[in-house]
C-alpha cells in the first residue's frame, strides 16, 4: 500500500521501496523452501509444529521457530544429518531451546518449555500435541502445522508479558486479527491459562492490545467480560522506550511472573519441570 501511494505521488524513493519489497519477498521464499523439508525431516524424530513465525504471514520474522516433542539429541541428529546444521550458543534465558544454524536461522523449542506451561493439560476435544494443539495452514500449496488460536495467545503472552516485557506493532496487529476472527474459545483459554498460572497476564495482554486498537480504529476488540474483568491494567501503563512499547516490570510484570512460578510449583508441574 505504501509503495502504491508513493508511485501515485511520484515520490523519489518509490524505486528504493520497490527494491526492498522484492528483496524481502525473495528472503521469505528462501526461508519457506527450508521450512517444509525441515518439518518433514523432524517428523522422523517426533511431532513438530511451527510457532510464531507464520503468525504475521505474508511477513516473516528473522528466524524460523519450531517446536518438537522429540528428545533434543534426536532432533540435533536429524538436523545435522539432513541439513548440516549445528547447535548455536544459548543465552541463560534460552535454557529450554536450542538454535540450529542453517542458511536461515532456525530455533527449535524443546518439550520442557511446553511442559512448563501445559503440564496439567489432559485429553480434551482438541487433538493433543504433547501440550500444544495444532492445525494446518496452506502456504504456497504446502501444509504447515501451526498452533491452535488459544495456544497462539498463550505463546504470545509468554513472550511479551513474561520474557521480553515489550510489545511490537506486529503483536498488536496479529492479536487483533486473531481476536476479530472469532476463532478463540475463551472459556477453554481461561482454563488452559489458569492451569499454568498465566491467566492474569494473558487477560492483561489482551486488554492492553485492545486499548491500542481503540486508539487507531475507534473501538475496542470484542473481548468477553471474563477477559476484561481479569486484566490488571491496559495500555495506559505501557510506555514507549527504545523503539518498543514497554510493559512495566515492577511491580506489574513481576507479580505475573511470581504467580506463574507459583502455579508451576504444584507437584505435577514440578515433576514435569525437573524430570
Amino acid at each position: 500500500m505504501l509503495h502504491r501511494k508513493m508511485l501515485a505521488q511520484g515520490h523519489d524513493q518509490a524505486d528504493w521501496v520497490d527494491h526492498a519489497i522484492v528483496k524481502e519477498r525473495a528472503r521469505i521464499q528462501h526461508a519457506l523452501s527450508f521450512l517444509f523439508p525441515i518439518c518433514e525431516a523432524l517428523k522422523e524424530a517426533g511431532d513438530v509444529i511451527v510457532i510464531k513465525s507464520l503468525d504475521h504471514w505474508p511477513d516473516l520474522g528473522n528466524d524460523l521457530d519450531l517446536f518438537s516433542n522429540a528428545p533434543p539429541s534426536d532432533v540435533v541428529a536429524v538436523m545435522s544429518k539432513r541439513f548440516q546444521a549445528h547447535p548455536d550458543e544459548r543465552s541463560w534465558g534460552d535454557a529450554w531451546r536450542t538454535n540450529g544454524i542453517l542458511l536461515f536461522p532456525v530455533c527449535l523449542n524443546w518439550s520442557r518449555y511446553t511442559y512448563r506451561v501445559w503440564a496439567r493439560r489432559r485429553a480434551s476435544r482438541y487433538h493433543e500435541f504433547s501440550g500444544l494443539t495444532s492445525r494446518h495452514v496452506q502456504l504456497d500449496g504446502q501444509p504447515f502445522p501451526v498452533p491452535a488460536p488459544e495456544d497462539r495467545l498463550i505463546i504470545s503472552t509468554l513472550q511479551r508479558m513474561y520474557r521480553h516485557f515489550y510489545l511490537r506493532l506486529c503483536d498488536v496487529v496479529d492479536t487483533a486479527r486473531l481476536v476479530d476472527s472469532g476463532s478463540v474459545d475463551y472459556p477453554y483459554l481461561k482454563n488452559l491459562a489458569q492451569s499454568a498460572g498465566l491467566w492474569d497476564g494473558l487477560a492483561t495482554y489482551l486488554v492492553t492490545v485492545s486499548g491500542y486498537v481503540k486508539t487507531y480504529r475507534g473501538e475496542y476488540l470484542p473481548l468477553p467480560s471474563l477477559v476484561t474483568d481479569a486484566a490488571h491494567f491496559g495500555n495506559e501503563l505501557v510506555y514507549f522506550k527504545r523503539k518498543f512499547l514497554r510493559i512495566p516490570i515492577f511491580p506489574q510484570a513481576a507479580r505475573f511472573y511470581a504467580s506463574e512460578w507459583k502455579g508451576c510449583c504444584s507437584t505435577e508441574i514440578c515433576v514435569a519441570l525437573y524430570a
